[in-house]
């Protein structure tokens, strides 16, 4: 599925729209360059699971954890990590094997040890469109 956005505001409802429907075990690899709106998506999935306390990047943590949604919400951004053997090391597996649903930016980088069924979202600027236009693509069974 491709959807288009004209504003933060869309990407932030699109991702609230997947958060009202996330179910536990849910996996979203969020994958697109730097200042494309990741961010944003991942502030409207939060709040599409109920959660309300502000939600930013976690870029030198690894993974932010939020438990006062609907279910628990673990959002990764792996974009600082130098090696897979550092997800061992935070207990990637109970994330993604556990009972919440996990939003992974930057997926790509940890591939191998991505489960076998995920979601990819990718986000996409084209600056022909205007400076706020972004083409998000969905797809179920994911492909990095």
């Amino acid at each position: 599925m491709t959807i288009e956005t004209f504003c933060a505001e869309e990407t932030y409802q699109i991702g609230k729209k997947m958060g009202e429907a996330a179910k536990p075990g849910d996996v979203i690899c969020l994958v697109g360059d730097l200042g494309v709106g990741k961010t944003v998506f991942t502030q409207g999935f939060a709040a599409g699971l109920g959660i309300t306390e502000p939600v930013s990047s976690p870029t030198f943590t690894i993974v932010q954890a939020y438990d006062e949604g609907r279910m628990p919400f673990y959002h990764f951004d792996v974009y600082r990590i130098g090696d897979v053997e550092e997800m061992e090391e935070i207990g990637f597996d109970e994330y993604i094997f556990g009972d919440g649903v996990s939003m992974i930016e930057w997926a790509d980088l940890i591939e191998e040890i991505l489960p076998d069924h995920y979601e990819t979202v990718r986000i996409e600027k084209v600056l022909d469109k205007g400076f706020d236009y972004r083409v998000i693509t969905i797809e179920e069974g994911g492909s990095l």
